[in-house]
C-alpha cells in the first residue's frame, strides 16, 4: 500500500491553465479562508476512488481546497493519477479493484473526520455547491446526509435539457449514520436519518472521448451482468432484442435528449447499446453455469 501524508490544508501547488469553473485565485482564496476558518467549524474528508484519471483528476481536486484532507483509493493506475494526487496533498491508498461500493467502503474507513465527501473523479464541485455546503454545515439541524443534484457534461457539452440535468445522488454524509451498500456496480449510500436537497449542483464530466465511453461501456455491462446474475436475474433472447428501441425512446425521447442536440442522441445510443451488451454478457454467464 502507497500513502503520502498530507500536512496543512489541502491546496493544489499547480492549476491547469485552462480548467472550466475554476479561478486563477483559487489558492489564494484558500489561504485566506483557511487563516479564518474558526476552531469549531466541521471538518469534511474527501474520499475518491480511481484508475488512469490523469485526464479529469485535477480539475476535480481543485474544487476540493475547502475539505480537512482528500483520500483517494487508487486502483493501480498505469498514468499519473497518483502523481497529480500527491502534489495536491492527498493522502494515496493503493488497492485492487474489487467493485465500486467496497472500493468507496475503504476509502470511508480512511477519513478521519465523522462528514465525508465521496465523489467520483469526474465530478466537479461548482462554486455556488461549495459555498451552499460550508452555510449548511455550520448548523447543527440533525441532517445526517446531503442529496446533490448532477448534471451532465457529455463530450464537453453540459447538458441543459432533461434527466441528465437533475440526476440526484447522496454524495456528502456522515459516516456514523451510514455508508455505501457495497454493490459491485450501480453503488448507492444508505443512511439511518434525515437527508436534505441542496439547490446547487455537481458538474458530471463524464466522459471525454468514445473511446473512453465504449471502455466504460465493456465494464459498466460486465459488472452489471455478474450483479444480476448473483441475483438469479433472467430475460429471454427476444425481449433483449425488443428492448432495444424501447431503451432508444427512454433515453432519447421521455429523457429528452433530443434536446441536448448530436451529444444528446450520441449518448441516447451509446445507454441502449450498454444495456443489450449487459444482458448478451448475463446470457453467457447463464448459459457457462448451465454447462458445469
Amino acid at each position: 500500500m502507497r500513502s503520502s501524508t498530507p500536512s496543512g490544508n489541502r491546496i493544489s501547488r499547480r492549476l491547469p491553465e485552462q480548467a472550466d469553473h475554476v479561478h486563477a485565485g483559487r489558492a489564494k482564496k484558500a489561504m485566506a479562508l483557511a487563516a479564518d476558518e474558526k476552531p469549531d467549524q466541521v471538518k469534511v474528508s474527501a474520499v475518491i476512488i480511481t484508475f488512469n484519471e490523469e485526464s479529469l483528476i485535477e480539475r476535480t481536486l481543485n474544487q476540493l481546497w475547502w475539505c480537512d484532507e482528500i483520500i483517494i483509493i487508487d486502483s493501480y493506475s498505469t498514468d499519473k493519477t497518483v502523481e497529480i494526487c500527491e502534489e495536491f496533498g492527498c493522502s494515496v491508498f493503493s488497492r485492487a479493484f474489487n467493485g465500486f461500493g467496497e472500493q468507496k467502503i475503504y476509502g470511508v474507513s480512511k477519513a478521519k473526520n465523522d462528514w465525508v465527501l465521496c465523489i467520483d473523479a469526474d465530478e466537479v464541485l461548482t462554486e455556488s455547491l461549495i459555498d451552499e455546503i460550508r452555510n449548511e454545515l455550520k448548523h447543527d439541524t440533525g441532517v445526517v446526509a446531503y442529496s446533490i443534484s448532477r448534471n451532465l457534461v457529455f463530450m464537453n457539452r453540459i447538458f441543459r435539457h432533461g434527466k441528465e440535468t437533475s440526476s440526484m445522488v447522496i454524495r456528502l454524509f456522515n459516516k456514523q449514520k451510514g455508508s455505501w451498500d457495497g454493490s459491485i456496480v450501480h453503488e448507492k449510500v444508505e443512511v439511518n436519518g434525515t437527508v436534505k436537497i441542496l439547490k446547487h449542483k455537481i458538474l458530471h464530466y463524464s466522459y471525454h472521448d468514445y473511446s473512453q465511453f465504449l471502455s466504460k461501456i465493456n465494464l459498466y455491462s460486465t459488472l452489471g451482468a455478474q450483479k444480476l446474475f448473483e441475483r438469479g436475474a433472467k430475460k429471454s433472447r427476444m425481449l433483449t432484442v425488443l428492448a432495444i428501441p424501447f431503451n432508444f425512446f427512454r433515453y432519447y425521447f421521455i429523457d429528452r435528449n433530443f434536446l441536448n442536440g448530436y451529444q444528446g442522441f450520441s449518448w441516447a445510443i451509446l445507454n441502449t447499446c450498454y444495456h443489450f451488451v449487459k444482458y448478451l454478457k448475463l446470457d453467457e454467464l447463464r448459459k457457462k453455469s448451465r454447462n458445469k
